[in-house]
């Protein structure tokens, strides 16, 4: 929205000695020293931390109020009560307004605030170049790290912001990014224009008065996994990509924790609803269309996209009668694998106690494949018998995705509450072999698959703790934390108790040609 309070407000000069020291993002807020979703007053130039932190930005403009209220001979009230009213997120540069409940996309006549944004980003750059500058000279490993075969330094990872108990969105968008075939193919779509007029070419800071048209799930979508993986920002806020998941997905409104499992599903689903959709050809390139598969026989709701080729596999469901014999056979296209953790593992121990033996990956298929005869609760409507009669069913897994992407249910609902079984599973980094659950594996090489990302959850419950990932970039691995990214191993990543696995196809090389190919 357009806020009135701007043109009334008292801006502070852009001086470099009154702002903090250090690089913007990394700005601590004056009171609790907090670090996270800090913003700066427009007319003192303070930091403070946002409401969903300790709310120390909106206190700093409520006492002000207290204080213009307390001033009866003051001569001009409102006027008073509008300094301290409008402040900006030392990250994304987004303008918020206290007194008016909204962000403001207006300046002043003078451009005081894009002035100002201008300022922040050139102090974020100029720490980051530096920043830059003394990794690379404080160890030969350093150097090793920071540059690619060719010598020319390589693109650093980049975190994403935490905007309010978005851990689950941020750890499921940076195991995407490191998707390649997937994440490559939103990055070479054209940019899509949502705008026109006066806005159109701006930078857009979204609000939440403006209608569903002006949206789309996809060129935001593209947009983030453009800004991962540049090296021009130490951490980026999706909080325009957070603005149209709001509008497109009520469920996750709001500022409390979400299931990563849950988001993935409808995230997917929903960009390939949008992907579907778009017959004008916004989201297509010959590039990018090229990337999708001619098979269509795993595509969900109709036209293939680029979800479909790289997430999609085919499930054969079989329920024999127990009673006549009848089989019945049923074809279902999934786009990822749910998988039960064996009861025999689910046993809580004491530090005393025997540890057991370890449940794997491998337990896990095998008890999602293994046959299994159905409970009285969901006795099978035979057609032959024409009554539901005791029966037994297995899945086999009719072709495999690009992409296999596995999802152990860790969380299980008793009569009162949802509890997480907290068994560590093992899971291989490479060569995990699909092989044995395969209807008619044609080719054992197309059924191996090499480890891409890992999704965790910390914590006891699906509406509390903390979701990270860990994923794999040019054969380098590093752990994704909201805002920090780290390096890491092989060693730590399979001593994470997995929530979600993401699992890529493994690319073979044509004995004649020499050429890569994938199936």
């Amino acid at each position: 929205m357009e806020c009135p309070h701007l043109m009334t407000s008292v801006f502070a000069a852009v001086e470099p000695a009154r702002f903090p020291s250090g690089s913007p993002s990394s700005w601590c807020c004056s009171v609790c020293r907090s670090n996270k979703s800090t913003w700066m007053c427009l007319t003192c130039l303070s930091v403070h931390c946002g409401r969903y932190v300790n709310g120390h930005a909106k206190k700093h403009f409520e006492d002000v109020q207290c204080v213009a209220t307390g001033q009866k001979r003051c001569e001009n009230l409102e006027k008073a009560r509008t300094q301290h009213s409008v402040c900006m997120d030392c990250s994304s540069y987004s303008t918020y307004c206290y007194r008016c409940d909204e962000f403001v996309v207006n300046d002043t006549k003078l451009g005081q605030v894009q002035k100002l944004r201008e300022h922040l980003q050139s102090l974020e750059n100029s720490n980051l170049n530096e920043r830059k500058r003394k990794l690379l000279e404080i160890s030969p490993l350093n150097s090793k790290l920071l540059k690619d075969d060719s010598g020319s330094p390589s693109l650093f990872a980049t975190g994403l912001r935490n905007l309010g108990n978005t851990c689950f969105m941020n750890a499921i968008l940076q195991s995407l990014s490191n998707i390649e075939q997937f994440s490559c193919y939103f990055k070479e779509l054209p940019v899509v224009a949502l705008r026109s007029g006066k806005t159109a070419g701006r930078r857009m800071y979204h609000t939440r008065s403006q209608g569903d048209s002006s949206v789309s799930l996809v060129e935001e979508f593209r947009k983030t996994l453009c800004s991962l993986w540049q090296g021009n920002q130490t951490a980026f806020s999706p909080d325009a990509l957070f603005y149209v998941i709001w509008k497109v997905m009520p469920n996750f409104r709001g500022y409390q924790q979400h299931d990563a499992h849950e988001f993935l599903r409808y995230l997917l689903d929903h960009l390939h609803r949008e992907l579907q959709g778009s017959n004008n050809g916004a989201f297509s390139t010959s590039a990018a269309q090229d990337r999708l598969s001619s098979d269509a026989k795993c595509c969900i709701n109709g036209t293939c996209t680029v979800v479909t080729s790289v997430f999609s596999g085919m499930l054969q469901n079989e329920v024999n009668c127990l009673i006549c014999g009848t089989e019945s056979r049923k074809f279902d296209p999934f786009l990822d694998l749910s998988l039960d953790i064996p009861s025999q593992f689910r046993i809580k121990r004491s530090k005393d106690q025997d540890p057991g033996p370890t449940c794997t990956l491998r337990d896990c298929l095998c008890s999602f494949t293994d046959l299994e005869e159905l409970d009285e609760t969901e006795l099978y409507m035979c057609h032959k018998c024409m009554k539901r009669q005791k029966s037994t069913k297995k899945f086999w897994i009719r072709k495999l995705p690009k992409v296999l992407c596995l999802h152990l249910k860790r969380f299980h609902w008793t009569a009162f509450l949802r509890n997480k079984v907290d068994t560590y599973v093992e899971f291989p980094v490479r060569g995990l072999d699909m092989s044995s659950y395969l209807l008619e594996p044609e080719n054992t090489e197309k059924c191996l698959y090499d480890l891409a990302a890992v999704v965790v959850h910390h914590g006891s419950g699906v509406g509390s703790g903390h979701y990270t990932a860990y994923g794999c970039h040019k054969e380098q691995w590093y752990h994704f934390n909201d805002s920090t990214v780290t390096l890491t191993n092989e060693a730590a990543v399979v001593k994470a108790k997995a929530y979600i696995l993401f699992y890529v196809q493994q690319i073979q090389t044509d004995s004649v040609s020499g050429t890569e190919m994938q199936n």
